[in-house]
C-alpha cells in the first residue's frame, strides 16, 4: 500500500515536480500560523466572543458556562456548581440511598462512655458489624462526614437542649459520642429516674448540651404501675420541665412520636378533649394524630412567643418521626432480623409513618411563616423518616441485652427495633443538622 504521508526511501517524491512558488508556499505556511495563534488567543482573551443565550439555556445547570465581569478586572469564565449555589437551593438530604461506606463510623461504641447500655450493640456482643458500613447519599448533592470541630466553632458558648422522647436522648448521645472524638463532655447535672434529665458540658468550646425528658412535648402526665394504664395530656399547655429553661437555650432539638401511640386522655383548656384507645372509660376516640399536631403547635408557639418577648434568638430542629421496624407484634416476639439496608423502592414512607411525618413538616412550615416579623427564630424540619425507614439492620432487636444468646437460642427474646445502635445510622441525623447549622451561619 502506499504511503501518503511520508515519501518513501529510494521513490521520487510527488512534490518534486510541483513550481518553485508553491514549494515556497508549503514551506512557510506553518511559520504564519504559528505567527497569528497567540494573536488570536490574545484577542479572544481579552475580547472574548459572547455565548448565544441559546445556547447557554441549553445546558445543565450545574455545567453552564457563565460569563462574568469586574470593574477591576477583565471579563473571565467561570463554572457554576451544585455546590456554589447551595445558598440559593439548599440540598434536599431527604431523598437518597445508602451506599457502602468503607471508613465506617466516627466513634467505637465500646470506648464512648455516654451511650445506655440498650443501644450499645457492640458491647453486648453483636456478632455482625455490616451495619456499621453504609453512608446516607442523597440524590443531588453530597453529605459531608460530621466534622466535630465544625461543630464546636459554630455553636462556642451555645447550649443546645433535645426535647422529647427515648429517641431525642439517642440522638443527644449520638452527637455526644461524636463530639467527644476531639473533646471531653464532663456530666455536670443528672436527675430523675434513668437519667431522664442531664447536661454535659465541653470546656474547651464552652459548649453545653442537655436532655429533657418529654414524650408529648407538652404537660403529661405517664401511666404507672400503681395508676391509671393511660397517659393524660393536656395539649395546650407546655411542659415547664424544659419550657422554664427557655431563656437560657440558644438551640432546641424537639423529637416525639411513639408515645401517642399508646392509650391516653387528652384535655384542652380544662376539659376532657377526647381520648385513644381508652375502652371501658367512657370518652369518645379521637386518635391521636390530631392530638400530636396541637402538641408541636404548642411547643413552638411557647418557643416563639417567649423568645421574641425577650428579643433573643433560637435554633429549632423538629426531628420528623423515625419508623419502627418490628415484624411481628413489638410485645409478642416481634424482631428486626435483616442485616442490611432496604434498597430504592423496596420501602416506602406511606400509612402512620407518612401521616406523622407530614404532620412534623406541616407545623413547621406554619410556624416559619407566624414568626418571619421577629428576628433570630430559625425553624427547620430534620427530616429522617425515609432514610431511617430504610434501615431495618440498626437496630439493637435482641442485643438491647448483653450477650443474649451466650447459653443457646431461647424460645423468647425480646427485641427493640425502635432505637438505634450506636455507633448506627442515627448518627446521619447529627450530620444533616450540622449542614443546615453552617447554612443558617453562612
Amino acid at each position: 500500500m502506499r504511503n501518503l504521508c511520508l515519501p518513501q526511501m529510494g521513490v521520487t517524491s510527488p512534490l518534486k515536480a510541483q513550481t518553485h512558488s508553491r514549494s515556497f508556499t508549503a514551506k512557510f505556511f506553518p511559520y504564519v500560523l504559528y505567527a497569528l495563534f497567540p494573536i488570536a488567543l490574545f484577542r479572544f482573551y481579552f475580547h472574548p466572543f459572547p455565548f448565544p443565550l441559546s445556547t447557554t439555556d441549553q445546558l445543565p445547570h450545574s455545567n453552564r458556562i457563565i460569563l462574568t465581569s469586574s470593574s477591576s478586572s477583565p471579563s473571565s469564565l467561570s463554572f457554576s456548581t451544585e455546590e456554589e449555589t447551595a445558598n440559593e437551593a439548599p440540598c434536599n438530604y431527604t431523598d437518597g440511598r445508602w451506599v457502602h461506606d468503607k471508613m465506617g463510623p466516627l466513634y467505637n461504641g465500646t470506648i464512648c462512655g455516654t451511650i445506655k447500655d440498650g443501644q450499645n450493640c457492640i458491647s453486648h456482643g453483636r456478632p455482625d458489624l455490616g451495619y456499621l458500613y453504609w453512608r446516607w447519599q442523597p440524590s443531588q448533592c453530597d453529605l459531608p462526614r460530621f466534622d466535630p470541630n465544625t461543630f464546636f466553632h459554630l455553636l462556642s458558648n451555645k447550649h443546645i437542649a433535645f426535647v422529647g422522647d427515648s429517641m431525642a436522648r439517642n440522638q443527644l448521645e449520638s452527637l455526644l459520642c461524636m463530639l467527644a472524638t476531639v473533646s471531653n463532655p464532663n456530666l455536670v447535672y443528672t436527675n430523675g429516674e434513668d437519667n431522664k434529665f442531664r447536661r454535659w458540658h465541653f470546656a474547651s468550646h464552652n459548649v453545653t448540651v442537655s436532655v429533657y425528658w418529654s414524650p408529648f412535648l407538652v404537660r403529661g402526665v405517664e401511666k404507672s404501675k400503681t395508676g391509671p394504664d393511660h397517659n393524660e395530656l393536656y395539649v395546650d399547655v407546655v411542659d415547664e420541665r424544659w419550657g422554664s429553661d427557655l431563656d437560657h437555650l440558644d438551640m432546641v432539638v424537639l423529637s416525639m412520636g411513639h408515645w401517642f401511640l399508646h392509650p391516653a386522655v387528652y384535655y384542652e383548656g380544662g376539659s376532657v378533649l377526647g381520648c385513644h384507645y381508652c375502652p371501658g372509660l367512657n370518652q369518645t376516640e379521637i386518635g391521636f394524630y390530631d392530638v400530636m399536631r396541637k402538641a408541636i403547635k404548642t411547643a413552638l408557639r411557647t418557643i416563639i412567643g417567649r423568645k421574641a418577648a425577650s428579643g433573643d434568638g433560637i435554633d429549632v430542629f423538629l426531628t420528623s418521626f423515625s419508623p419502627s421496624h418490628f415484624q411481628g407484634e413489638w410485645d409478642k416476639a416481634g424482631a428486626c432480623p435483616k442485616t442490611e439496608p432496604y434498597r430504592e423502592g423496596e420501602k416506602m414512607v406511606e400509612g402512620m409513618d407518612a401521616d406523622m411525618r407530614s404532620i412534623a413538616v406541616e407545623e413547621i412550615e406554619a410556624a416559619k411563616a407566624s414568626s418571619k416579623q421577629f428576628g433570630g427564630l430559625r425553624l427547620e424540619t430534620l427530616d429522617v423518616t425515609k432514610l431511617s425507614l430504610m434501615r431495618p439492620d440498626g437496630h439493637p432487636g435482641p442485643y438491647m441485652y448483653q450477650f443474649p444468646f451466650a447459653n443457646g437460642l431461647q424460645e423468647h427474646v425480646q427485641n427493640d427495633c425502635v432505637h438505634w445502635c450506636l455507633p448506627g445510622p442515627i448518627d446521619t441525623w447529627n450530620q444533616i443538622m450540622l449542614q443546615v447549622i453552617k447554612r443558617w451561619r453562612s
